[in-house]
């Protein structure tokens, strides 16, 4: 890879096509990072992280390593993550560099649309400023031929075999805002939206605690489902003319709940900063901290957001 003193944002997509290819890639971008000092987070998944542990050799002991599939379940905690590893890593300014592959083969569709947006996001997230160097590898051999060509979307700058090139493909905010005001797909069977108010979110809590343990989620998780559909709920009399809407429905191994209202989020990067921002919706920071999967899309129709728990 390229050799250089970043003292910008940098934000990467890195093509590789096996175990090998990888480690060549990633292993000097790392090992440059440690040389100069800098502080260096890697999360990866897979044989991946293994693999890159033992190449590194004594190198390692410099390295923070996170196995990606369990910091990023819920795609919308890895910015926040790399915001704290950007503020705890010594004074500002001091050049940090980090690996991170959102995007792994197994993944289902909602995970990948989630983490589509996240590598959007993450172009909006950190500052230009900061002197950051982030390179996001993609596996091309495992992942199909769209999801590939959504990370030369997402990505301003490509490296491949140790190539740099610019994305002619590079959406920018705009892409971002395609995303975020796009509609989820209807489920299937979901249940029958239920209006609520005020009053209804009262008994939020208990209701969605009672479906989840319906569907075999045990009572602690099904509690904190319950408080975060009344949290969701209370945005939504907040940001939503007062009212809202509520359903649910079982995909697979998974429960999803939904909350509708007729407001609208303006901040694509809502409830995946650090911590909530006064005026914002709480609920939604709250979800993303409990729930495996947090989704949320925001036009002119409204503003819907799904949670998904799995049942085991």
């Amino acid at each position: 890879m390229t050799s250089s003193v970043h003292s910008t944002y940098r934000h990467e997509a890195l093509l590789y096509r096996d175990l090998s290819d990888f480690l060549a890639q990633v292993v000097p971008f790392v090992m440059e990072g440690v040389a100069r000092e800098q502080p260096v987070l890697v999360a990866v998944t897979g044989d991946r992280l293994p693999a890159l542990s033992a190449a590194l050799g004594t190198a390692a002991d410099y390295v923070s390593m996170v196995d990606m599939s369990e910091l990023g379940r819920n795609p919308a905690r890895i910015i926040p993550a790399w915001l704290n590893f950007v503020e705890k890593s010594g004074p500002s300014g001091v050049p940090v560099r980090g690996v991170g592959e959102p995007v792994w083969a197994g993944r289902t569709p909602a995970e990948i649309a989630e983490c589509q947006l996240h590598e959007s996001l993450l172009n909006m997230a950190v500052a230009v400023d900061t002197p950051m160097w982030l390179i996001c590898p993609y596996d091309v051999a495992a992942l199909d031929d769209e999801v590939i060509a959504e990370a030369r979307r997402s990505h301003p700058l490509l490296v491949d075999r140790g190539a740099y090139s610019g994305s002619t493909d590079y959406g920018g905010a705009y892409h971002v805002q395609e995303l975020f005001t796009a509609a989820l797909g209807e489920p299937v069977d979901a249940t029958r939206p239920v209006g609520f108010d005020t009053v209804d979110v009262r008994v939020m809590s208990p209701w969605i605690t009672a479906v989840a343990v319906n569907a075999g989620i045990d009572q602690g998780r099904a509690e904190g489902l319950g408080e975060v559909m009344a949290a969701l709920a209370d945005d939504s009399l907040r940001c939503g003319a007062g009212r809202g809407t509520v359903r649910h429905w079982t995909q697979g191994s998974t429960l999803i709940c939904e909350v509708w209202d007729a407001g609208t989020a303006t901040d694509p990067l809502v409830g995946r900063y650090v911590a909530p921002r006064p005026g914002s919706r709480p609920g939604l920071w709250q979800a993303n901290q409990t729930c495996d999967l947090v989704q949320v899309r925001s036009n002119a129709n409204g503003t819907t957001v799904r949670v998904h728990v799995e049942l085991a």
